[in-house]
């Protein structure tokens, strides 16, 4: 399976949180002018990619919801000039719920897009305020049921926990009210506090204070608890979805299968004549628009990634699966077991309650799970690169440090 990802890269006001590559207080101008550089590379890389064909689609921001009516569907509509997609596709688009409209919902569903994936993080108005969101409760209950009316039955929703001022009972009251809505699926995940944001700087110098990390697991205990009593199902360490309504995008990423990233800053992994190859475009708006007025793709970074750092990332991002990894599907990609092959390292983890194997597959116990981020596997020799679902995206914080052994 192939995904394709959009970067949209503006946003009304950012987040104090946010670290992500976005711009606020953009206006039509700049809008227009990244239409117009985003179009480019999309004409530049498609003929590199002849029958190319994306299952799923995420356009994600930044806050895609921002632009005016009438230009995703521009985009929608290029996308389909240049890619191909099957008829059941699953085309998402991030919202936030002060920016968008019955208009643009409609807008939307007319030109393909299936599944909205709405911003919440607290229905508490106190508690977005201290983060810096700009949208009340209010604004998303209306939005929810605009994207209903319109005919959206694939809603995510976006919760967040660990954040400044927020009580116990105030998050539970965020993930029952979302629940009760039968939005179909919800990530529910912790704060990561970014240095060089806003809310790094006032934690660091005390101006706010964060739920000590005890409050922090009780809330999400409690809260995962309660969004199983609601039928939902824990498929991955962050997301819980009804049946049958798990993100197809991120299990995609979570397969480590091809993924094509277009915008700025946008990343991509893709298997080209036998080689797996991961790439990543400019951050910098300025040279992302320059290059691509030279006719030029924005590429600013490109390795190749050998079959030993390709395994070792489907170890790592496979475990994030409540299921974890089938070694059936494992050894056909790679002609290799990775039970036998990660021998001593899997011994390691299932000895300190880490892990569980079975003849189907190898996944994370609960204790292994609420360590995922920490040193799991082999006494400390290998070291997992970080990887977190925010916003309902897949974002890769920093390559991992192995040992000296070389798993080629």
């Amino acid at each position: 399976m192939s995904g394709l990802y959009i970067h949209i890269p503006f946003c009304r006001k950012k987040c104090a949180y946010c670290d992500f590559v976005s711009f606020a207080g953009c206006e039509q101008d700049a809008f227009e002018q990244y239409f117009k550089a985003l179009f480019r590379e999309i004409d530049l890389i498609s003929p590199m990619l002849p029958k190319k064909e994306f299952e799923t689609v995420f356009i994600g921001g930044g806050t895609p919801s921002l632009l005016p009516a009438g230009m995703i569907p521009r985009l929608a509509a290029k996308l389909r000039e240049n890619f191909a997609f099957p008829a059941d596709a699953e085309i998402s688009i991030e919202c936030n719920p002060e920016s968008v409209s019955l208009e643009k919902l409609v807008q939307y569903r007319d030109c393909g897009i299936n599944r909205i994936s709405f911003g919440l993080q607290s229905a508490d108005d106190a508690v977005l305020k201290a983060i810096g969101r700009i949208h009340t409760a209010a604004d998303f209950f209306r939005a929810f049921e605009f994207a209903r009316q319109v005919g959206f039955d694939n809603i995510n929703v976006d919760i967040m926990h660990g954040l400044p001022g927020q009580s116990f009972e105030s998050y539970l009251d965020t993930i029952r009210r979302t629940a009760e809505l039968g939005a179909e699926h919800i990530s529910s995940y912790a704060l990561i506090l970014a240095e060089g944001t806003p809310l790094f700087e006032a934690v660091r110098n005390g101006s706010i204070e964060l739920p000590d990390e005890d409050a922090v697991a009780d809330m999400e205990d409690a809260g995962f608890d309660l969004l199983r009593s609601f039928g939902y199902e824990r498929y991955e360490i962050s997301n819980f979805a009804l049946p049958g309504r798990e993100c197809r995008h991120n299990l995609n990423y979570w397969a480590n299968g091809d993924y094509l990233g277009l915008g700025l800053n946008a990343h991509s992994a893709l298997h080209v004549n036998g080689k797996w190859v991961r790439f990543a475009n400019k951050a910098e708006l300025s040279g992302y628009n320059a290059a691509l007025n030279d006719g030029k793709l924005p590429v600013e970074m490109t390795e190749e990634i050998s079959r030993g750092d390709e395994m070792f990332e489907c170890i790592m991002v496979g475990l994030r699966k409540i299921k974890g990894i089938n070694r059936a599907e494992f050894t056909q990609r790679f002609g290799i077991d990775p039970v036998e092959h990660y021998a001593s390292a899997v011994s390691d983890a299932v000895l300190a309650g880490n892990m569980e194997v079975t003849d189907d597959s190898m996944r994370l116990t609960q204790r292994g799970l609420d360590f995922q981020n920490e040193v799991l596997l082999n006494g400390g020799r290998w070291w997992i690169r970080t990887t977190e679902v925010i916003d309902d995206r897949f974002t890769v914080c920093s390559l991992w440090q192995k040992s000296q052994q070389n798993y080629n």
